[in-house]
C-alpha cells in the first residue's frame, strides 16, 4: 500500500527548503505535516458524494505523470496549488497554522512554514493521487483512508505512515521522544492526528 513516505521522498527538500528559507531537516519537517494536512481536508471534502466526485475530477485534471523522473519545484503550478489549499482546507487555514505554531516549540514557526508550502505541494498531491487512483481497488475514500493510515483524521497516530514524532524531534532538539512517537506526536507535544481531528472530524 502506498504511503506518504513515498511522495515525501519525491519531493526535493533542499529546491524546497530555498523556496521556503529553511535548511533541508525543516522543509523535510514542513512537508512531513503539510501532506497529512491537506489530505485530511481532502478526505473531509470527499466524504459528500458530490464532494467525492468533484475532488475525482480535480484530480483528473492533474498529469499522473508529473511525478516521474524526479520533481522540480519550480515547475510546479502555486496558482493551481493556491486553488487546491483554498478548496481542501478552507476557513481552517487559519487554525491549522495557529495550532501548528503553539504545538510545534523549538522556536520553529510550524504553521507558518506549513502555509506557505501547502501552496507548493499541493499540485504534487494531486499528481500523487492521479497516480495511485489507477491501481486503488477501494476507490478514492480508500485510497485517502490509506494514506491517512488507515484511520481517516480522527486516528491518533501520526498518519500516512510517516514517523512525524522522529522527524519533527531531529527538528526541535531530540531528547527522549520515544514516547512521544509512540503516541503519534512529535516533539514539544506535537499531535498531528489530534489538531487534524479536531478541525476535520466532527461529523
Amino acid at each position: 500500500m502506498a504511503d506518504l513516505n513515498e511522495l515525501l521522498n519525491m519531493i526535493p527538500l533542499d529546491q524546497l527548503g530555498a523556496k521556503l528559507g529553511v535548511d533541508a531537516d525543516t522543509a523535510r519537517a514542513t512537508a512531513a505535516t503539510a501532506l497529512p494536512s491537506l489530505l485530511a481536508g481532502l478526505q473531509n471534502n470527499a466524504a459528500s458524494p458530490d464532494g467525492a466526485d468533484a475532488l475525482s475530477a480535480a484530480i483528473a485534471q492533474h498529469d499522473a505523470t508529473f511525478l516521474d523522473g524526479g520533481v522540480d519545484i519550480d515547475a510546479v503550478d502555486t496558482d493551481d496549488g493556491q486553488k487546491i489549499v483554498q478548496h481542501a482546507l478552507g476557513e481552517n487555514q487559519s487554525a491549522l497554522a495557529s495550532q501548528l505554531s503553539g504545538a510545534a516549540g523549538g522556536g520553529v514557526d510550524l504553521g507558518a512554514l506549513v502555509q506557505k508550502a501547502l501552496p507548493i505541494l499541493a499540485p504534487l498531491v494531486m499528481a500523487f493521487l492521479a497516480k495511485k487512483a489507477t491501481s486503488s481497488a477501494g476507490g478514492l475514500g480508500g485510497l485517502l483512508g490509506g494514506l491517512l493510515g488507515g484511520q481517516g483524521v480522527s486516528g491518533s497516530q501520526a498518519p500516512g505512515g510517516l514517523d512525524l514524532g522522529g522527524i519533527l524531534g531531529g527538528l526541535f532538539g531530540g531528547g527522549d521522544n520515544a514516547g512521544q512517537q509512540q503516541a503519534g506526536q512529535g516533539a514539544g507535544g506535537l499531535d498531528l492526528g489530534g489538531i487534524l481531528g479536531g478541525l476535520f472530524g466532527k461529523k
